[in-house]
């Protein structure tokens, strides 16, 4: 993916890791147009920050629909980028925690899925097309606290593995970026002392995409403890540190 001369979509981006991407992907010299469900946040950081936001809940299909309609009216759009998602805890002993479930599913899952499938259609006659999902090094090492999102992660990584495969011979370049935990009110980890500084993540982030134009996975030196812990035969010690902490 080239780093400059984009018109990035991005879902989600209103804070954390994607409000602090879209600022970086400006600053490249791309135009960046983010998303969110709150049109005073939207236009607060359009004020503050020149980015410009078109209100969308992906767990509406409609709102997919029209967001689309919207941005693509106004601008080429190439990047797509799908950031938007929750992350809660659930008691699986407890039922209603299926409630927590479907709306992480229908937002971090369904979510994806319906943009990606929105705009491929649309990418596939651009110039330097790109889709970027965003999934976390919990697809690979669950946090146990939150089972569904570190499910939802893991089918994301499996689903832009395909995504990537059957647009192979399209042009559409498709990256996941994999977080490892990043100090964002995710979770409330903002001053958590054993998740990545947010601005240390975004530098490597960005410096990865620059020096690996080609790469399909953008992994930190961070998240390679969670990522590669079944190849190299940690499962079970990094699951049992992981969740021990929580």
């Amino acid at each position: 993916m080239k780093t400059t001369g984009n018109t990035i979509f991005m879902t989600g981006g209103t804070s954390g890791i994607g409000l602090e991407l879209a600022r970086r992907f400006r600053d490249l010299g791309n135009t960046v147009i983010i998303s969110g469900r709150r049109k005073d946040l939207l236009d607060r950081i359009a004020d503050e920050d020149g980015i410009e936001g078109v209100v969308l809940d992906v767990a509406d299909p409609a709102s997919i629909a029209a967001a689309f309609e919207q941005v693509t009216s106004t601008h080429d759009v190439n990047v797509l980028v799908t950031m938007a998602g929750i992350m809660q805890v659930e008691d699986l002993r407890d039922p209603g925690h299926v409630a927590t479930a479907e709306q992480t599913i229908e937002i971090n899952l369904l979510g994806t899925i319906r943009t990606v499938a929105t705009f491929t259609p649309y990418l596939l006659k651009q110039r330097d097309p790109a889709i970027l999902t965003v999934s976390s090094g919990l697809a690979s090492v669950p946090l146990t606290i939150t089972p569904t999102y570190s499910a939802t992660k893991a089918a994301i990584h499996s689903y832009t593995q395909s995504l990537r495969i059957q647009l192979a011979d399209t042009g559409i370049q498709v990256i996941e970026v994999v977080p490892p935990a990043v100090q964002t009110t995710l979770m409330n980890q903002e001053n958590d002392e054993r998740a990545m500084p947010l601005d240390e993540y975004l530098d490597e982030t960005v410096t990865i995409l620059q020096q690996q134009p080609d790469a399909a996975e953008i992994l930190v030196d961070r998240v390679h403890f969670l990522r590669h812990a079944e190849r190299e035969n940690r499962y079970d010690d990094v699951i049992g540190v992981l969740n021990s902490v929580h």
